[in-house]
């Protein structure tokens, strides 16, 4: 590894194995990250999982925004939807969804000013 960059740890749940499987690749693997760290998003689909079909994801065992950063040294695991309903308070990850349709608006409102 390099200063520039290490590795992340990336763990994938559920129905979202099934994009894994068409590249051949395991269920948990290591991408190298720069050191200010990439938007969970980002390294969603830099694996080839789109972004919309992730409902949570975890940071080092935490629920996070799915825009929010990873960084080296970190574990992310991508969740799809279909948790049930308790699951889904208990973890935070309706507060994180709720969260992201907010920041998904004001992103777009922002694209769509330039």
């Amino acid at each position: 590894m390099s200063r520039e960059s290490q590795a992340v740890t990336v763990l994938v749940f559920g129905a979202l194995r099934r994009w894994m499987d068409e590249k051949g690749f395991p269920y948990v693997l290591e991408r190298q990250v720069p050191n200010q760290g990439v938007p969970a998003h980002d390294m969603a689909e830099g694996i080839g999982i789109p972004a919309k079909e992730i409902e949570a994801v975890f940071r080092n065992g935490r629920v996070i925004n799915i825009h929010d950063r990873v960084h080296p040294g970190d574990r992310v695991a991508f969740f799809p939807y279909g948790t049930p309903g308790p699951y889904r308070v208990f973890l935070g990850m309706a507060r994180e969804n709720k969260n992201r349709v907010e920041r998904e608006k004001a992103m777009a409102e922002a694209k769509n000013r330039t």
